[in-house]
Parts: structure tokens; sequence; C-alpha cells
């Protein structure tokens, strides 16, 4: 008996290490809680009035055509953000933890603002075709209402991932891979105006918050650097006091 009570312990010790070592190496999936915080918010959001707040409106709305082919790339945001968010979750858990404070804190700021600043749009034309580009365009516009729409979260998380890739050491020196992530990010940002999912001031918005999270996370005056330069002065300034 004391025997099995020994195996049992023995395996049970090995479980536990191996739960610490897999809990060490990746206890950055914490970031997924904010996945159910944020759709309960959007969800919340997206109950409110369509026409609540602010119309979203430029000239140039009106001389950018609807094409219905911008739903592929359209789509492709999915797999573009889910493809970028695994890969670096699993490849390095420093480049994780910017993109998702990237995406995190864009996002968040995103929907304050909607709460505080109600936005919609009325540039959705009247769905005539019944082939495979028009039903997915007609599914999503079903799906997602034409509210809360400035900033595009659609283009700020695309820019997200092209900033992530194009910082990553991964990717240093494979200009191919580069310029595919940046095509695909123009031509996700593009799809957003021609499927009128957007305004063209939503995506101006969202390029600009891109640009301050940028700096904020990415840039030689970022807070990571700013804690990397602080780390130096604290380990010198001990060493001179020993």
């Amino acid at each position: 008996m004391s025997f099995l009570l020994h195996i049992a312990h023995h395996q049970l010790t090995g479980e536990i290490l191996m739960l610490k070592k897999l809990w060490q190496k990746y206890w950055h999936i914490l970031f997924a809680l904010y996945i159910p915080i944020y759709l309960i918010c959007f969800v919340l959001l997206e109950s409110r009035p369509v026409d609540l707040g602010t119309n979203i409106h430029i000239a140039l709305d009106d001389y950018i055509p609807f094409c219905k082919y911008f739903i592929i790339p359209y789509m492709l945001w999915f797999a573009y953000i889910a493809a970028t968010v695994i890969f670096f979750f699993f490849y390095n858990r420093n480049e994780f933890i910017k993109y998702a404070l990237f995406l995190i804190t864009g996002m968040s700021i995103c929907l304050v603002i909607y709460y505080i600043w109600p936005s919609y749009q009325t540039l959705r034309p009247t769905l005539t075709d019944s082939d495979i580009f028009t039903s997915i365009i007609g599914f999503i516009y079903s799906a997602d209402s034409s509210s809360n729409i400035c900033p595009s979260i659609h283009v700020l998380n695309s820019l997200a991932a092209h900033i992530a890739i194009s910082k990553s050491k991964f990717f240093k020196g494979k200009k191919i891979l580069k310029a595919g992530s940046f095509v695909l990010m123009v031509l996700i940002c593009l799809s957003t105006v021609f499927l009128k999912q957007h305004s063209v001031l939503d995506g101006i918005y969202a390029v600009i918050l891109a640009f301050i999270l940028y700096i904020l996370i990415y840039s030689r005056i970022s807070v990571f650097e700013f804690i990397k330069l602080y780390k130096k002065i604290t380990k010198s300034c001990s060493k001179k006091n020993q």
C-alpha cells in the first residue's frame, strides 16, 4: 500500500512540476482574459440605438465606390490578427506582450470613445446581387451595425499586427514576408471604406491612435525603454553603494 502511495505521490509531484513549468513559460495567456471583457462591452455598446451620436462622413467618402471584392481582404483580417497573436504567443513572450498591450490598449480606448462620443455612418448601399461576395457582405452588415465606428478597430488592429511583424527579431531581414504583411495591411484598411463599413475619417483617427501607441510601446522613448533605463540606473547605483 505504501509503495502505491509513493508512486502516486511521485506522479502527482511530477505533474505539479510540469504545470509549474508550463505556467512559467506561458503565463502571458492571462492576456486572453481581455477577450470576453471586450466582447461584453462591445455587445452592450451595440445594443444602443444605431443612429445615436455623430454621423461620420467627409466628402472623400462620396468619391470612393463600393467594391464587393474587397470582402476578401476584409475577412482576411480575422486570420491576420489570429495568426499573429498565436505566432508571437509561442515565439517570444516580450514581443507578444508588446503586441497584446498595443491591441488591448487600442481597443479599450476605442470602446471608451464609442461610449463617450457615439458615432455611426449611413454609407452602406442597398445590396442587390446574389453572388457569394454580396452574400458575405450582407451577413457582415446584419451582424455588425453601422454604429461604434470611429476610430476603426479593423484599421487599428491591422496596423498593430504589421508593426509587431516589422519590429520582430524573427522577421528581421525577411523583406518578402514584411512586404506581404504590408500589402495585406493596406488592403484590409482599404476594404473598410470600399465596403462602406467605415468613413475615411474612421481610418484617419485609427492611424493617429496607432501612431501614439507605437510611440508608447515600440519607439526608443517607449515605456519599455524607460523601464530598461530605470533598471540600469538603479543597478549602477546599487553597485556604487556596495
